[in-house]
């Protein structure tokens, strides 16, 4: 199965001002797009999703406000998600969090993977273990690897080339399982999903 017929959501988090994790949105957007990946970059400022009162499956069909419409669309057309969060009191963004709350079919049956960033060391991680309970919860189960990007102001060049060692071959395996999981689910539900 070739990855040109494969697509991803990117979905990133944060809609602070002066917001660095959006680096390392857009350099996992670079790489997936390196291996031939249709890529839907999904930034939460563009879509300006109301506080959640209503999701999108309780709308009748072609009643939804435009925005919710095309991100359904997007996350419909998608074979994976990849979701780059930061941590905020130990857990993921509201904004990723309510946006991720307004769709459910649209990600049943496919794999999501998860990417963390911090201003400290650790990178995120602790979002990105509170986050594999929700996209589980949503029908999008993350694969098993994380990728924490660490003290992210000054992780990238002006180029978003890593200035960590260990960025690159992190980003590498990640992207490896992350695709063989998107593989392995699309060949599964071309051939039926239990609901």
């Amino acid at each position: 199965m070739e990855t040109k017929n494969l697509t991803i959501s990117l979905i990133y988090g944060s809609v602070r001002t002066n917001r660095q994790g959006i680096k390392a949105a857009k350099y996992l957007e670079k790489k997936l797009q390196k291996r031939n990946f249709n890529v839907h970059f999904i930034d939460p400022m563009e879509y300006n999703l109301p506080f959640l009162n209503k999701m999108y499956k309780e709308f009748e069909q072609g009643k939804a406000p435009e925005n919710m419409e095309n991100l359904a669309q997007k996350f419909k057309d998608s074979d994976g998600f990849l979701i780059v969060t930061g941590e905020y009191n130990h857990s993921i963004p509201p904004a990723l969090k309510n946006l991720l709350d307004h769709f459910q079919t649209e990600y049943y049956f496919k794999p999501s993977a998860i990417a963390s960033y911090s201003a400290g060391n650790f990178g995120g991680v602790r979002s990105a273990v509170h986050l594999r309970v929700i996209v589980g919860e949503l029908g999008m189960p993350a694969i098993s690897s994380m990728l924490p990007f660490p003290v992210i102001g000054s992780l990238f060049d002006e180029n978003l080339v890593p200035q960590n060692k260990f960025t690159e071959p992190s980003a590498q395996r990640f992207l490896d399982e992350f695709e063989w999981y998107i593989k392995a689910f699309k060949t599964q539900r071309l051939q039926g999903t239990p609901y």
